[in-house]
């Protein structure tokens, strides 16, 4: 089990320091066969792990590597902890970033940047394998701030272009917000427990459950919830729930495969899966749900409604991946922990697949990404659109698809929960549906039907065969993932003890009572608002984009402050720019001003200088040249010698 584990997370590392190291001998070629063939292996030893963890012994694995640091009860260590949460997660971005690896061998074929490429999405695969597989506070931060930066590096791939400086700086600042939090979260979970091992923390954390803490004098809060919303703020930036979502569209500035996987199974789903792994500590704050069920539910409404003013495609998808984080964090608010990671796994499916699609659109059109500058590729690209229409499918919840059964699940378990303001988050989810379906097919009816828009129409031609394969790979489980994983995965024994739920919260178990198989949750699911909701929102977007193209300009005209609204993205890149990034700016020049300028440079340093010289200048004045005027000096000096003497003899 230890070889096992040691060679899923660190593969991927290998690969990325031969690649990022040696890239220039080794040559292109080898680079990403070197890089691919380590990520692929990965991927099967983690079925290998899946396979011992499922098995008949169904064995919990924990394995410390090294100790790091040892001081009186503290143990700092690194270790794996291998459950059925880990290794699913494993699985999932391993095969993700499998296929991502694949695919850009033909998508990054002519930059000049190749090695350093691949070099940098194993380094990213690894720090994610890391974080899933920590069995403590201290390694889970290290996975977590390994993605932070390994991110700034990918979204700033192509650094020549200043819009991609911005974003990746834009994400980096925004993520240091939310690790803020984060940091302060673990301080409170090591002030309380005095430990970081995840084992001992979640045995004491209910011994301490009505244990307080003061944040400020004069204030106490219950300790928990304290640590639970400083941890869930780092979840809020990780996994981009508003407000501090901002940095992800922006994210769309790297190359295509590397928004397939920060957005699909790497870095965003960080926060989902820390919430979810640290389900024992959440259950001891409702306060806290109520905030993560809060956060969700308007991430998933809002963003979404964003996604349908959007014209590049890659941002279209971006939004979706906003909103779909906002139903996954929702479900974690309801204590559907289970509902959560389903989705998570399903969405990394077809989300990954709707990416690369875009993807090998983008370059069949000469990287154009606009929407409005393409039309009829179904005709010129059959493969990557009947595949991006199988991921449509998927992310608006069609019957029988996975994203169905995960979504529709995940709703019905907030609609039971008892959390305040439950049932307003339930019927921002079901309206978010209706959103989801509107702004999908309104990309994939601009994209692939009509007329062409683009220029010499007649020369698109299908992507090359590594591109076509990941797609038809991943088209698959974005298919049938949902019904060959929701009878374990929701309403069996699938994750045991990896994931805790209070009695009094189990959703899944009151959902559960009424299930009898997947078809059959498949019947009952035409009794719920939710594909009719799905089937509205293809039917508008059928109307608007196809039927009568010229309905969305007279609806923008008539609708134009919210249509400004939602160009302007609520107002939040305009509150940061101007509101907290121009008061951090002049904060910052008078300090610089006051304290640099005048103290510092005026006082401190220049001040010196001009003490010494005016100084200097003043004793210059003594050493005339003549002798008569030191031999007075003298005489002073002997008089003043001979009085000290007389007295204070």
């Amino acid at each position: 089990m230890k070889a096992l584990c040691l060679a899923v997370v660190f593969l991927p590392l290998a690969g990325a320091l031969l690649a990022g190291l040696g890239g220039r001998r080794l040559g292109t070629h080898a680079v990403h066969w070197l890089t691919s063939t380590a990520v692929g292996l990965s991927f099967l030893f983690s079925l290998g792990l899946c396979a011992r963890v499922f098995g008949a012994d169904g064995a919990i694995y924990r394995e410390t590597l090294y100790v790091w640091q040892q001081g009186g009860a503290l143990n700092l260590h690194i270790g794996f902890l291998i459950d059925p949460l880990s290794v699913t997660m494993t699985a999932v971005v391993t095969f993700v970033s499998w296929m991502v690896h694949i695919y850009s061998i033909g998508y990054m074929r002519d930059d000049p940047g190749y090695t350093r490429f691949f070099s940098y999405i194993s380094l990213f695969t690894f720090a994610m394998l890391m974080l899933v597989t920590a069995d403590n506070f201290l390694q889970l931060f290290f996975g977590w701030e390994g993605v932070g930066l390994v991110s700034y590096l990918l979204i700033g791939f192509w650094f020549r272009r200043s819009s991609a400086i911005f974003a990746n700086f834009k994400a980096f600042l925004v993520n240091r917000v939310g690790d803020l939090g984060f940091l302060l979260g673990i301080a409170g979970v090591l002030a309380v427990c005095g430990s970081l091992d995840y084992q001992e923390v979640f045995e004491l954390a209910p011994l301490n459950s009505e244990q307080l803490i003061s944040p400020w004098p004069g204030q106490q809060w219950h300790a928990w919830t304290l640590i639970c919303i400083c941890l869930f703020i780092g979840a809020m930036g990780k996994s981009a729930q508003a407000p501090l979502h901002v940095w992800l569209p922006d994210s769309m500035e790297g190359p295509t495969p590397i928004s397939a996987l920060i957005h699909a199974a790497t870095m965003v789903t960080a926060g989902i899966f820390m919430v979810a792994r640290l389900s024992p500590l959440f259950e001891l704050s409702e306060t806290a749900l109520t905030l993560v069920l809060a956060v969700g539910a308007f991430t998933a409404l809002s963003m979404g409604l964003l996604g349908v003013v959007q014209n590049d495609i890659k941002r279209v998808i971006a939004y979706s991946t906003l909103s779909q984080l906002g139903y996954m964090t929702a479900a974690l608010g309801a204590s559907a922990y289970a509902a959560s990671i389903f989705h998570l796994v399903t969405h990394a499916f077809f989300k990954a697949l709707l990416f690369l699609a875009a993807g090998s659109f983008i370059i069949a059109l000469h990287h154009e990404q606009d929407l409005r500058r393409m039309g009829g590729l179904r005709h010129s690209m059959p493969i990557t659109s009947f595949t991006m229409f199988i991921g449509a499918l998927a992310l608006i919840g069609f019957p029988a698809t996975s994203g169905f059964y995960s979504k529709d699940a995940l709703i019905e378990a907030v609609a039971l929960a008892r959390m305040p303001g439950a049932g307003v988050a339930a019927l921002a989810l079901q309206a978010g549906v209706f959103v989801t379906a509107l702004y999908t097919f309104r990309m994939l009816f601009l994209a692939c039907c009509g007329t062409g828009r683009m220029e010499h129409p007649e020369q698109v031609r299908e992507s090359p065969q590594s591109v076509r394969i990941p797609l038809l790979l991943l088209a698959v489980p974005a298919a049938v993932a949902g019904i060959g994983l929701i009878d374990g995965m929701l309403f069996g024994d699938y994750f045991r003890n990896s994931i805790h739920v209070a009695p009094e919260h189990d959703v899944l178990a009151e959902l559960g009572e009424s299930y009898h198989g997947p078809w059959s949750y498949l019947a009952h699911s035409f009794l719920t608002p939710t594909p009719y909701l799905a089937g509205a929102g293809v039917l508008v977007a059928w109307y608007c984009y196809l039927h009568r193209p010229q309905v969305p300009a007279l609806l923008a005209r008539h609708l134009r402050l919210l249509h400004r609204l939602l160009l302007h993205k609520y107002g939040f890149d305009l509150f940061y720019e101007r509101g907290v990034t121009a008061c951090g700016r002049g904060i910052a020049g008078l300090l610089w001003r006051l304290g640099d300028e005048r103290l510092i440079d005026g006082v401190v340093v220049n001040g010196s200088a001009r003490f010494v010289q005016k100084l200097s200048r003043n004793l210059r004045l003594l050493q005339s040249g003549y002798l008569y005027h030191y031999a007075f000096s003298m005489i002073l000096g002997l008089l003043a010698l001979l009085l000290g003497l007389i007295f204070f003899a």
